[in-house]
Order: C-alpha cells, then structure tokens, then sequence
C-alpha cells in the first residue's frame, strides 16, 4: 500500500513538471502558433472570412480632384506672364470597388477584374460638376510637343490644320468635361486619318476618360495559401508579368498589391510595394511612424522614400526609367509617358512636393507644398497587413516643349504644366473590420498569457502538492519505523543505544 501511495505522488510530480514544461514550450512557440492560424485564415479562398472583405471592400474610398484653373491664358501667350493658376475644389466623387470575373488557379493565384463606379456628391465638394474652367489643350499640346523632332513641313502642315479647326492651346470645358471626355477636333481628325494599327484607344479626351464602371483590365494576385508572403502580390497584369516599358526587370516589375491589402506580418524595416499601372510602376513605401487608427488600432505609417521620383544625376539606379537616354525627367518628377500614348506627362506629387522649387516658381497660385497636405500615405495594420487609412495623392502635369514652326504654340515656352492634383482617400474601416483588427491585435497576447500562466500554475500547485504529500508520507513512514517493535535478539543498553545483537 505504501509503494502504490509513492508511486500515485511520483506520477503527480511527473505531471506537474510536465505541465511546467508544456507552459514554457507553449510560451515559445504561441506567437508561431497564433500566426500559423491567422495566415490560414487570412488567405483569399472561396468561403473564407477574408474573401468577401476582398471581392467588395466595406468601404466607401473617396477621389478629391483639385483642378487648376488658368486665369491669364492670353497674357500668358501674349505678353510672356508666369501662367497665374487658380486651384479649385476638392470635387469629390464616392468610389464603389467591387471584383468581378473571379477564377482561382491552380498555382495559388486568382485572377480578377475591377469594377469602380463613381458617383459625384455635391454636398462633399466645393463647385458643380459645371464649373467651367480653362486648362492646357492636353492633346494639341501633346501632339505639338511630339512633333518638336519632326520634320519641318509636318510641323507646318499641323499648324495649316489647327488654323482650320480653330484649335487652340487653352480650352475652356466644364469639369464634367475635363474629367469623364469631351470630343476634340484633334482625337476626331486622327480617328478618321491615322492608320488603324496607330489609332488611339479613344475618340474623346477626358483625365479619367474610361474609368467609371468599365473593367478593361486582368489581374493575377497570388492567395497567399501557398505562400503568405506573396499574399496579395501581382503574378500578372493583362496576362503579362511586366509592364514592357523599362530597361531592368526590378523596374518593370509589377510585383507589388493594389495598396489595400499587404503581405502580413509587416515590420519597420519592411518596404512595403504598390502597383498601379497609371502609375506606370511599381511604387515603393518605407515606414514612417507608428499611428493610431479609428477604433485604437495601433499601426504603421508608410510613405514612398523621399527620394522616390529623383533624378538620375542623384540616384543611378533611376535609369532604368529613362529609356530613351538624357535628357530625363526633372527633379521629383516621373515620366510616364511611355504608357500614355507618348504624351508628355509627368507626375508629381501634389504643389510639387519633394520636386525641384523651380517647377512651382514659373507658375503662381499655387502654395509652398507640406507633407502633411501633400504627401503619399498608408496607413498599415502589421499583423494582418491590412491598409486602415490612405491618401494616395499625385498631381498630374503636361511637359510643353516650345516649337517655334507651329505658331499656335510658339510663345509656348519649356515649361512642366500643373493641370490638376487628385487624393484617393480612405479614412477609416468599417466598424465590423476594426473590430475584427482590435481583436487580432489584443486578444493573442491576452490568450497567451493566460493559456501560458494557467498551465504553469497548475503545473506549479500540483507539483508543491506532490512534493508535500511525499514529505508528509515520508515522515509518516519514519514514525512508523521507529515505533515498530524491536527484534527478538534485539537489547537496550542504558545509554539508550540500540543493540541488534551482532555484538560480542
């Protein structure tokens, strides 16, 4: 009966350094854990709970399109003033996201269209759709520009054409107009004279001509089911997995996501990539401070490097995007020519932040720029990889060469053109996903702690019990020994020692 009541308190012993030790692993090993089941449940599959967040984000994006009115045309081409700019809105226009033509591959992708509808809110913005303003001739200037190399009797027979359609450097058009199309006499002339395989994509002119409710557009994103990493990264665009403009495969690259969702587990040190193919490249962002957003969600603020649209003299390795040798786009500028039809635009960011002060000081009317105003931002949830706050803005400009053969144009000095600036915003996530955020980021570590602390605890208490119960069954059976009777042969001698008998 004793050796079963040892044997009873060893196996309690045995358990509680058991749970100890469980504790200790599992203390380990439960971040590994926790990221194990959100990396499973984050991957875009049919059913999953990230898939219908995906397919029709819960969110209600905003565009603010800020538009620069020209106030001194006439001076500006007769007398030689600085163009005087005047900047008007925002117009806001409420952006409806929703995937369509959904099929998941095989190889841990699926493939997708977008469909954006945009609808103009009034009561958000600071004018009408009918505004009407005066802005650079986007497509004569393009053309006329285009044509700087030409041979000379090119360039006098287009200036011949635009006396007969009357087309002149600045037109005045509503907002409507300049933003969704308008018919030009110059797009409509070579729809009817340019040779089919020349011919561009559209007979109208408009900055976002195109865009609302159409899907022209395939995109590839890997699931991140096989792999996590490349959750939400481009595989291909339009079945290609290159853009076809630049000179090095790390440029040309499409390998970055639509900036709404990120691979997770994001740190400090993670660059984290943007593809946007307006923006004719893959767009780099670096952190930039810790954030707090709606609902005390702690984040990172993410920014493109400051020397992001630098020029070659000061970052070599922006070669690559300038194909066809110096020279090459100015100060803080980025030519994107090469998937505009070959029209001179270059973007910037808004009032020319981080570009060259002497860009904004041959215009007046527009304000120093500030990063806080000005600047390209995401901010990211790190865990789950999440984009919780954004304002993707860029401003859009025309490069205008100076050709004397043309005289519509031939006041027209060298100048980069600011014609409108525009900011994607998200300003928060709908409560259902912050909750869920909230969640992710407070629960793992409260769960950890306790799962941890309760096993140890008990693995504590039940190893001082053993350890007890053996110390009181020890001294029992010590008790029991000395009060058990003595050997027959056995006798006490007067100093209280025992005598087994063994003596002589």
């Amino acid at each position: 009966m004793v050796f079963t009541y040892y044997r009873e308190e060893r196996a309690a012993v045995a358990i509680g350094a058991l749970l100890i030790i469980l504790a200790a692993v599992l203390a380990v090993l439960f971040p590994n854990i926790i990221d194990f089941v959100l990396d499973k449940e984050l991957a875009i599959q049919e059913g999953g709970r990230t898939y219908k967040f995906w397919k029709e984000p819960p969110v209600v994006p905003r565009l603010q399109i800020y538009i620069y009115n020209v106030t001194n045309a006439d001076e500006f081409l007769n007398n030689g003033e600085k163009p005087a700019l005047q900047e008007l809105g925002p117009y806001v226009y409420l952006q409806h996201w929703e995937k369509v033509d959904i099929k998941f591959n095989d190889n841990g992708t699926v493939s997708y269209k977008v469909k954006k509808t945009f609808t103009f809110n009034e009561s958000l913005s600071a004018g009408s759709q009918d505004d009407l303003v005066v802005v650079p001739n986007v497509p004569m200037l393009s053309a006329t520009s285009q044509s700087k190399h030409a041979a000379r009797f090119l360039r006098l027979a287009m200036a011949s054409i635009m006396d007969i359609l009357k087309i002149k450097p600045f037109v005045e058009v509503s907002v409507e107009q300049l933003l969704w199309g308008y018919e030009d006499p110059l797009l409509k002339l070579a729809k009817d004279v340019v040779p089919k395989e020349q011919k561009l994509p559209y007979d109208q002119f408009g900055l976002l001509y195109g865009k609302n409710s159409t899907m022209p557009d395939l995109y590839t994103i890997f699931t991140g089911a096989n792999d996590i990493t490349k959750f939400g990264m481009m595989d291909r665009w339009n079945g290609k997995d290159g853009l076809g403009f630049w000179t090095t495969p790390e440029c040309d690259s499409i390998m970055g996501t639509d900036g709404s969702i990120f691979p997770p587990h994001i740190t400090k040190e993670t660059v984290l990539k943007v593809f946007d193919k307006d923006l004719c490249r893959t767009l780099p962002l670096v952190y930039q401070r810790d954030v707090i957003a709606s609902g005390g969600v702690p984040g990172f603020r993410f920014s493109p490097p400051t020397n992001v649209f630098t020029s070659e003299k000061n970052l070599p390795s922006q070669k690559c995007y300038c194909p066809a040798g110096p020279p090459c786009a100015p100060e803080g500028t980025f030519n994107v020519s090469q998937c505009q039809y070959d029209s001179p635009v270059l973007l910037t960011f808004p009032h020319f932040y981080l570009a060259d002060p002497a860009l904004r000081e041959a215009v007046t009317g527009i304000s120093p720029p500030e990063a806080e105003k000005h600047q390209l931002y995401i901010d990211v949830q790190p865990i789950m990889g999440t984009a919780m706050k954004a304002r993707a803005r860029i401003q859009v400009n025309l490069a205008v060469s100076q050709v004397r053969d043309i005289k519509q144009v031939a006041s027209f000095p060298d100048i980069v053109f600011p014609i409108m600036w525009f900011e994607d915003c998200v300003d928060e996530l709908p409560e259902e996903m912050r909750t869920l955020l909230k969640l992710v980021v407070d629960l793992p570590p409260v769960a950890h702690a306790a799962v941890s602390g309760a096993l140890a605890a008990i693995g504590v208490i039940v190893l001082l019990g053993a350890f007890m119960c053996l110390a009181r069954a020890a001294k029992r059976q010590e008790k029991l020994h000395l009060s058990s009777p003595l050997p027959a042969n056995a006798t006490s001698t007067k100093t209280g020692q025992l005598n087994l008998g063994f003596s002589k």
